[in-house]
């Protein structure tokens, strides 16, 4: 499942070899800081991995690139780790409050041999970023995320959010505080979940 996955994702030697080592950085410190669920832990390729690189795979080409409430590194650090090798003069930029795991993320990128930048800082107390791409994973619904994000976003920017089976309630009611064009894109990993793809993103 996984390499059928990963073929279908179309991920290269170089690349594979950074994630292998970003997998073995996360199970290290994953028990000091909880980084993802124990249970989740054992699905890490699918459920965190394949499922971040969906994330960039459904981006448009861009310079700027933030993801917000980086935690675990997903999907920021594995759109550092593609982008090195696809995408060298993308700059990608994680947010991260928690200093520890702020150090996690500084690790990770560091011995997987990637360049990224981590601010240990609230999301809204950073300064606005005006990013061509905002990206965030399980950070809050659809309606509260748009505050943070639309601080980050620069302008004509595209916004990737993993979003689950709720996702279409969500929507719905975003539209009552916010105006944005919504493309879903269907998850390989998870049926009934997309990846929310934002544009226009402004408040009504």
């Amino acid at each position: 499942m996984e390499h059928e996955l990963l073929d279908q994702l179309n991920v290269s030697r170089e690349t594979m070899k950074r994630l292998v080592v970003f997998s073995e950085v996360i199970r290290k410190w994953n028990p000091k800081i909880n980084l993802v669920s124990k249970n989740s832990l054992e699905l890490l390729w699918t459920r965190h991995i394949i499922d971040s690189i969906q994330v960039y795979r459904s981006a448009p080409r861009a310079k700027t690139w933030v993801d917000i409430g980086s935690g675990g590194g997903f999907p920021g650090l594995i759109v550092g780790l593609l982008a090195a090798d696809e995408a060298p003069d993308l700059a990608v930029t994680l947010i991260e409050s928690d200093q520890r795991k702020s150090v996690f993320l500084r690790t990770a990128a560091r011995e997987s041999g990637v360049k990224v930048q981590v601010i240990s800082d609230r999301i809204e107390k950073v300064e606005p970023q005006h990013a061509d791409i905002v990206s965030a994973r399980a950070l809050a619904d659809l309606n509260v995320l748009l505050g943070y994000v639309h601080r980050h976003l620069g302008t004509n920017g595209t916004v990737l959010l993993p979003k689950g089976v709720t996702w279409k309630k969500e929507v719905e009611d975003a539209c009552q505080n916010w105006h944005f064009e919504a493309e879903p894109i269907s998850s390989l990993t998870e049926p009934d979940a997309v990846i929310l793809k934002l544009q226009g993103v402004a408040r009504v």
